[in-house]
């Protein structure tokens, strides 16, 4: 399989910011190929059809993560380090809180003086809302509140975590519970962390005992189908700014790694895609 992307242009964050939403979805463990395996075979319609729209390449882009599990990655990306283009030169961010010396700010970044763009769009008027997926989003521990803290609206429930085969429709669900709440004039941005793509996938797939990447394959699958009313959704409301990455990858026994939070390629490869969510039909009128 070919891993390489062109360059892409990047996205103008302040043309979409504060008049539309914003929805960021962190797909938690998924590698880069497992992503492009199941595109290629047609195993995930809905991410497809939203990177066949509204990307340059109609593909997943192959980006490095700036960390290798999913604490430090997400407090990364909400600081405005999402994951970083997998070429060599100076790559212009999406979020940036504006400090001396940045080199990746440019004309195309939405910079604000807050440490995170969650803060800055909540005091740009946002409703933010925080939907949990692994254990870093409990709220049962003063560790495992951070991340949600961030957010005015944070849930969790065990049938959101990564043990549930359910995890994507109750997450989904829980998420259109809020959202609904918000006129259409009012702006959100919704933040999910999908866990089934997260260990233990082999629930996603009939007779297996160990996660892989055919289960963690299932697993997408699976969380594909539940994702597609919220693209849908977001549609309806007017659109929406659109981040869609792992925060790390999975080791399943190359070089003899199993896991994250190392450092080996199946961990800091990830898929990446960034677009503005609008409505098909009115893109093709």
């Amino acid at each position: 399989m070919n891993s390489k992307t062109k360059e892409i242009t990047p996205l103008n964050a302040n043309t979409y910011i504060p008049h539309k939403d914003v929805l960021f979805i962190t797909l938690d463990s998924l590698r880069y190929d497992v992503a492009m395996a199941a595109l290629e075979a047609g195993r995930t319609p809905n991410l497809a059809r939203v990177l066949s729209n509204h990307t340059l390449n109609k593909t997943w882009e192959l980006r490095h993560s700036p960390a290798t599990f999913t604490l430090a990655a997400h407090q990364a990306f909400f600081a405005g380090f999402l994951p970083t283009p997998a070429q060599p030169g100076t790559h212009s961010r999406l979020f940036a809180s504006m400090f001396e010396g940045s080199n990746t700010t440019m004309d195309t970044t939405f910079t604000y003086h807050e440490s995170t763009w969650i803060e800055a769009l909540k005091n740009l008027g946002y409703h933010t809302f925080c939907i949990g997926g692994v254990g870093f989003f409990r709220q049962n521990s003063d560790l495992s509140s951070v991340l949600p803290n961030y957010f005015e609206h944070a849930s969790y429930s065990v049938a959101m975590g990564a043990t549930s085969p359910r995890s994507t429709r109750n997450q989904v669900a829980r998420a259109l519970e809020y959202v609904h709440e918000i006129p259409d004039l009012e702006r959100v941005l919704l933040f999910i962390n999908v866990s089934a793509t997260h260990s233990p996938t082999h629930i996603f797939l009939e007779g297996a005992k160990q996660d892989s990447l055919e289960s963690q394959m299932a697993a997408l699958e699976y969380a594909d189908i539940h994702l597609g009313t919220l693209f849908e959704y977001f549609k309806s409301r007017g659109g929406a700014l659109c981040v869609i990455c792992a925060d790390h990858g999975e080791a399943f026994g190359e070089d003899g790694y199993w896991g994250h939070r190392l450092a080996h390629p199946t961990v800091w490869n990830v898929p990446y895609a960034e677009f503005f969510l609008s409505d098909d039909s009115q893109r093709k009128a």
